[in-house]
């Protein structure tokens, strides 16, 4: 039964996972766009993640979790403000809810570490979900429950009040489909060469299958 049921969820998930060029078609009209906030460690990641998710219309990096007002990007990795990197996932309602959306981040994360994410150390790496009403709220709770028992370990992911969204620097927005060359460890690459090269030595994917299996939504 529990191997029937994640089976189902796994095609669930699979279900609203679509190709980027489908969802900036403009065919539909958007009509209860809604946003939420959450932390998965490398915010180009996360972005680059919930692009392709069907009903999501704009993903923008970003920081939250503090008090500290416009913090930079450096500002934020140093350690210096207690922010998290974050995403604020725009998305339709009518196309993908605000449940869907919390599943495929749990199961795109490691949320039993509470240190940070695979190569990334570090409060400014940490996860969690950043809610600011009853309705989030109540999604979030239930879809950290439903991967906690999937899952069959601790999640340490909390669920926090919403605070102040700052967004990062135009240099990181996108940045895993960037042209922009650059001076890199492992040679001159563009932007998206040089995320595929980070986000694979990082060891994100291999740890999120590790633990999710078929279940990871954005596995290749």
């Amino acid at each position: 039964m529990t191997k029937m049921m994640s089976n189902v969820k796994t095609i669930a998930l699979a279900a609203v996972i679509g190709a980027a060029t489908l969802m900036q078609s403009g065919k539909a009209e958007a009509r209860d766009m809604q946003t939420i906030t959450v932390a998965g460690g490398c915010f180009w990641c996360v972005e680059a993640d919930f692009e392709k998710v069907r009903g999501v219309s704009e993903v923008t990096s970003g920081f939250t979790g503090s008090t500290v007002s416009n913090p930079t990007y450096r500002q934020v990795v140093s350690g210096g403000t207690g922010h998290y990197e974050a995403v604020e996932i725009e998305f339709d309602a009518d196309q993908i809810s605000t449940g869907q959306i919390y599943d495929l981040f749990f199961r795109s994360i490691d949320p039993t570490d509470a240190g940070g994410q695979f190569c990334d150390r570090g409060d400014a790496y940490r996860t969690a979900i950043f809610v600011s009403n009853t309705a989030q709220q109540q999604a979030a709770e239930a879809a950290k429950a439903a991967a906690q028992a999937e899952l069959g370990r601790q999640i340490v992911t909390p669920i926090l009040q919403a605070s102040a969204f700052y967004d990062a620097e135009d240099y990181h927005q996108d940045y895993y489909k960037g042209t922009e060359r650059l001076i890199t460890r492992g040679g001159i690459k563009t932007k998206a060469e040089a995320y595929a090269f980070y986000r694979e030595g990082c060891g994100r994917d291999a740890r999120v299958e590790q633990l999710w299996g078929s279940d990871a939504p954005f596995i290749k």
